[in-house]
C-alpha cells in the first residue's frame, strides 16, 4: 500500500465514526495539530493542538459533533503524496449547530509511519471560518 492509499484510508476511518476503526490508523504518539484559535476550537473551548489516539478521537466523536451535528460533507480537491507526506486539499461543507451554513477550504498534510498516521497539519482561512462560525455572536454562544 503506498502512503497516498493508505492516508485515503485513514480519512475513510475517520468517516466510519468508529473508535476502534480511527484508533488502528493512528500511531501511539499521533498529534493533530491546528492553527492557534481556529473558531472550531474556539466555540467548543479546546486545544487546538491533540495528542494522543484518545484526544483525537474524543475531538472527532464528541467534541466536533457539538459544532457540527449532522456532521461535514468532505469535496476533495486534490490529493498529492511524496515519500510519506501526503497532502489533502479539500472543501469542507456542513450545517452549524445554530442552523447557519459553513464552507472551508482546507489543507491537510498528513506524516504516515507505513499505514498510520503520526502527524497532521491543518490549514485553512481562519478569518473566514472565524466570521462563519461566530457571525455577530459573542465566542462562546454558539454551543
Amino acid at each position: 500500500m503506498t502512503s497516498k492509499e493508505a492516508a485515503i484510508a485513514v480519512w475513510r476511518a475517520f468517516g466510519s465514526r468508529d473508535a476502534d476503526q480511527i484508533r488502528a490508523v493512528l500511531t501511539d504518539d499521533a498529534e493533530w495539530l491546528a492553527p492557534p484559535a481556529n473558531a472550531t476550537a474556539v466555540a467548543l473551548g479546546v486545544t487546538h493542538h491533540m495528542v494522543g489516539p484518545d484526544a483525537i478521537i474524543g475531538f472527532m466523536l464528541e467534541d466536533f459533533r457539538r459544532l457540527f451535528p449532522h456532521g461535514m460533507q468532505v469535496d476533495p480537491i486534490s490529493v498529492t503524496a511524496e515519500g510519506e507526506r501526503v497532502i489533502f486539499e479539500q472543501r469542507q461543507r456542513a450545517t452549524l449547530a445554530n442552523g447557519s451554513a459553513y464552507a472551508l477550504d482546507y489543507v491537510f498534510i498528513f506524516e504516515m509511519a507505513g499505514t498510520r498516521v503520526r502527524r497532521i497539519r491543518e490549514y485553512m482561512d481562519t478569518k473566514s471560518g472565524y466570521d462563519q462560525v461566530f457571525g455577530t455572536v459573542e465566542p462562546g454562544q454558539i454551543v
